[in-house]
């Protein structure tokens, strides 16, 4: 049976990209297939695999058609994930596709790979939440 396994990020700089990530996501670095061109990034509490790393010689992306969301719960979260996230070496990112009042925050990770955060209190992008 076919089953999705983890999302996996081209890297250029494996060492820093295991570095953002796992403060990042409160990730830990996993034995299981570790080479010097992957790593395997397993969740703190031990509940299983989270997040691949490859490294990689490809360009990276502007608009890439496959990114990550994390979320947050509340504008006030997300804001201070924001700005935790760009101190742990992410970069905000000028989007020009914001729709008028966005959910969500574009970032960069260090390599330059595309992410967003989202306040999912505000969610979904532009459109109306159904009622409860």
């Amino acid at each position: 049976m076919l089953r999705i396994g983890i999302p996996v990020i081209g890297v250029t700089d494996l060492l820093r990209a295991v570095a953002f990530w796992t403060q990042a996501l409160d990730l830990v670095v996993a034995e299981e297939w570790k080479s010097e061109t992957w790593r395997t990034l397993d969740h703190a509490d031990g509940s299983g695999q989270a997040l691949g790393l490859l490294r990689s010689t490809s360009p990276v992306e502007p608009r890439p058609r496959l990114h990550l969301d994390l979320f947050t719960d509340t504008t006030e979260e997300q804001q201070a994930e924001v700005r935790r996230l760009i101190g742990l070496g992410a970069q905000a990112v000028d989007w020009d596709l914001y729709p008028p009042e966005p959910d969500f925050v574009v970032l960069a990770d260090p390599d330059g790979n595309i992410f967003c955060v989202v306040d999912l209190s505000r969610a979904p992008s532009g459109g109306d939440r159904p009622a409860s």
